[in-house]
């Protein structure tokens, strides 16, 4: 059984929210063999009426985590358990791949192979990566205060950067409540 830690932003999570957040995310369980040693983390909050969850559950060599917004929380829920179902199927589905190539047996994930194909073609396009364009440049020694700047200025939500300090290369990004962070390498 799956354990979870809930917590809330700006929001007061209550038994409801819980017994629901719980009953939806407890229905991924039928995809594991054996359930997650470590807790799902769940996280709710509420920015300028957007309600958000974000649910997190490590596992032994794959970490699943999933982010969904909406203006009802319990949609949110539902989108962010789809999304969650999305990214299991498709790790099932190349596990599965895998041990075909190696000559494992074909029984093995037969179940959700067939499950994977009979997704429609939108949820197929999730699975396909297509890296469209290619950028090269060069990385300005900066401090992080002029990278976040730099980033306001061209509008972009990142800007990586080689810090003067540690001649680390840097990432700082404008995080959705609108502060900054960064990503040390």
């Amino acid at each position: 059984m799956l354990q979870y830690t809930i917590r809330g932003e700006n929001l007061e999570v209550t038994d409801s929210i819980r017994e629901y957040v719980e009953k939806k995310v407890g229905k991924l369980e039928r995809y594991f063999d054996t359930p997650p040693s470590s807790e799902v983390h769940v996280n709710l909050s509420v920015y300028n009426d957007e309600q958000t969850i974000e649910v997190t559950i490590p596992m032994k060599n794959l970490l699943l985590r999933a982010e969904e917004h909406n203006t009802d929380l319990y949609a949110a829920i539902d989108l962010v358990v789809d999304k969650l179902e999305r990214q299991i199927r498709k790790h099932k589905t190349k596990v599965n791949r895998r041990f075909r190539q190696e000559g494992a047996p074909k029984y093995v994930f037969a179940e959700l192979e067939k499950e994977a194909q009979q997704q429609t073609a939108e949820q197929d396009s999730d699975f396909d990566i297509e890296i469209v364009k290619t950028k090269r440049f060069d990385l300005k020694p900066m401090d992080s205060e002029e990278a976040a700047l730099q980033m306001d200025m061209l509008g972009h939500n990142f800007y990586v950067f080689t810090n003067a300090n540690t001649d680390e290369t840097n990432i700082v990004y404008k995080r959705r409540d609108g502060r900054y962070g960064l990503i040390e390498t």
